[in-house]
């Protein structure tokens, strides 16, 4: 699609500088970059998008993700465990895994993203089981059409060393380094609009080794790329922390250079006033995963006095075995709902929590430069939500209803200027072949355990 017209939108929401909304509002989009934005814009041989009764935003940005996960959604075994429990009924079905599974996988939760609005996502990959790698992911992400920041994670301490997963899962750490130059010498894009691009991302503390850590530091700022981890999450991880390093979880980050604008770590549920504040003076990111959170139990993290403090916050949906959906304009209403419930009903306002699901995400992955905002110039990277449906029926405000009514799935999704969504349906992809393969390999995991 060399050029398009989205025209008449009931409101353009911009999360611009000025966070303009332009009612009635046009974009023009010319190969892959937004033109031209306003009020009653002529065609110019385009073809026209017709939003009128929709609300036009920029595409969410998921700032992480465990795309393989979607494979084991709902497991019985892990349903209502706390983290350490869960993994430890989730690690072994993930060890029989193939390159099959893996892409086939993500896909399907790529899908779901997409339906639901975002153009942009992290996948944080740490097990590579029966000759899996990083690539069935970025293969899957490029038929599904949506940005994807690639994560190489990894771990290294088995359970006879004292870690959580089984020492089936883990690689060496000299494994471990080789592969991550590897992708990002053959992956990583660094041209205006790049379609993927990779990090570096040790699966979390409790399962690499401290000299995993640095040295993963160090190799990413060598390649100039960005660093992932989780961080925090619950009460277990920081009674880890303690018992292991003596010390806090973010005292530990800052202490092998963990910390900074090329960094961003997943949860953060239990930081602590102090690592607020660290996390704010060096520009590190947050990913808060509220579903997750609440699934396993692990709190509600304190986005509120994290944005009052300065620090970045994007939204994640985390792993779909632990969420277990892929939904994110739905991740954005309940991180609104979480803060009214820790803080009161003006903790978080519906602008606020699609701010964050937006700008926020593409601050935190380092991407605000051309992705997260509808401006001329910026990527083409746009959600049209009807609005004029059952879940919005009576709203005064179209813009607020998107959080506090609905709908929670995109009509039309833009990624780099070429519809991956048009009319609710995926245009990328056989949804129908694709959840039947799906269904069939969730099938024989769940026979096989």
């Amino acid at each position: 699609m060399s050029g398009l017209l989205i025209r008449g939108a009931a409101a353009v929401v911009t999360m611009d500088g000025a966070r303009r909304e332009i009612s009635g509002g046009d974009i023009r989009v010319a190969d892959g970059v937004i033109a031209e934005i306003g009020t009653g814009l002529v065609p110019a041989g385009e073809e026209i998008l017709d939003a009128a009764g929709c609300v036009v935003t920029p595409g969410l940005v998921n700032t992480h993700h465990h795309l393989f996960q979607t494979l084991t959604r709902a497991v019985p075994a892990g349903q209502d465990a706390l983290l350490f429990g869960w993994l430890k009924a989730l690690y072994p079905i993930w060890t029989r895994f193939t390159p099959e599974h893996m892409r086939v996988s993500a896909m399907t939760g790529l899908a779901e993203l997409a339906l639901s609005g975002c153009s942009f996502t992290s996948d944080h990959l740490y097990l590579y089981p029966n000759g899996s790698r990083l690539d069935d992911t970025i293969e899957a992400a490029g038929e599904v059409g949506i940005r994807l920041l690639a994560t190489r994670g990894a771990m290294s301490i088995g359970e006879s060393g004292g870690g959580l997963p089984p020492d089936s899962l883990v690689e060496t750490e000299a494994a471990i380094l080789k592969d991550c130059i590897r992708v990002v010498d053959a992956f990583h894009g660094t041209r205006p609009g790049a379609m993927v691009q990779v990090g570096i991302a040790p699966c979390s503390p409790f399962s690499v080794s401290r000299e995993l850590m640095r040295d993963a530091a160090i190799l990413a700022r060598d390649k100039g790329v960005r660093l992932h981890t989780h961080l925090a999450e619950n009460d277990e991880d920081i009674a880890y922390s303690l018992e292991k390093f003596g010390c806090r979880p973010g005292e530990y980050a800052e202490g092998l250079g963990w910390t900074g604008d090329d960094v961003w770590h997943a949860h953060c549920v239990k930081l602590d006033g102090a690592e607020i504040d660290l996390f704010a003076r060096t520009r590190t990111g947050m990913a808060h995963c509220p579903c997750s959170n609440c699934r396993l139990g692990s709190g509600i993290a304190p986005v509120r006095a994290m944005r009052d403090a300065g620090v970045r916050v994007g939204l994640g949906v985390d792993g779909s075995a632990s969420n277990d959906g892929s939904n994110l304009v739905s991740e954005a209403r309940m991180a609104m709902l979480l803060q009214r419930v820790s803080r009161g009903a003006d903790a978080m306002s519906a602008r606020e929590a699609l701010e964050i699901a937006t700008r926020g995400g593409a601050e935190v992955l380092g991407r605000l430069h051309d992705l997260g905002s509808l401006e001329t110039g910026k990527r083409a990277d746009i959600a049209v939500w009807d609005v004029s449906g059952i879940e919005a029926a009576g709203a005064w405000d179209p813009v607020g209803a998107l959080l506090l009514a609905g709908p929670a799935r995109v009509r039309d999704l833009v990624v780099e200027g070429r519809l991956v969504v048009s009319g609710g349906q995926m245009a990328t992809l056989d949804m129908p072949r694709l959840i039947e393969t799906q269904t069939r390999l969730a099938r024989g995991l769940a026979e096989g355990a």
